[in-house]
């Protein structure tokens, strides 16, 4: 992605909102969204459209954990480690997802699949130790039970790569028969 596109793409999340101070957390939520992480331009941008400082914007982006500012992969997990996850087998979890992915809290693997970050908790002690994958919740696992979720994602992100490279074909064949 080039420089402008970005920053029109920034410009058209945070133009979403009206010029309102308490949309600052939204517009940097939805920059999250789309890019993986926020753009450190993007924090000028915001200022000036919600007239409060770069300051004040990047110490709300560094106290919120779901925020980042470096690239996240495409599939962040939340390893829980409040009280009860950690008691029931958090930290076991986590030495297996370092194992597996080579990766541990706030880091990416090579190759910008996964992200892995440990929280104080998910809300979900009934099913301690959990962990949640962009919006899908685990729970009651063992670290026996990493390697098939994580394969799960990585083979859905084969199949849209497939899939993707079929469209890319058809679009191509398309524009030089025309």
């Amino acid at each position: 992605m080039n420089l402008n596109e970005s920053d029109t793409e920034i410009n058209e999340v945070i133009k979403a909102y009206p010029p309102e101070r308490q949309n600052s957390l939204p517009i940097m939520q939805d920059l999250q969204k789309k890019f993986g992480y926020i753009p450190r331009n993007a924090f000028k941008k915001i200022g000036l459209y919600l007239s409060c400082s770069e300051a004040h914007l990047y110490s709300m982006a560094t106290f919120y954990k779901a925020l980042s500012l470096v690239p996240q992969g495409k599939h962040v997990i939340r390893l829980c480690d409040g009280t009860t996850c950690h008691i029931k087998g958090s930290v076991q979890l986590r030495d297996e997802i370092t194992r597996l992915l080579g990766i541990r809290d706030g880091e990416t693997t090579s190759d910008r699949l996964f992200s892995l970050q440990l929280v104080n908790c998910i809300g979900t002690c009934a099913i301690a130790p959990a962990i949640l994958i962009d919006e899908t919740y685990y729970g009651k696992l063992t670290p026996a039970d990493l390697p098939a979720i994580l394969n799960r994602y990585r083979k859905l992100e084969e199949e849209r790569e497939r899939e993707h490279e079929e469209e890319n074909g058809e679009k191509n064949e398309t524009e030089e028969k025309s």
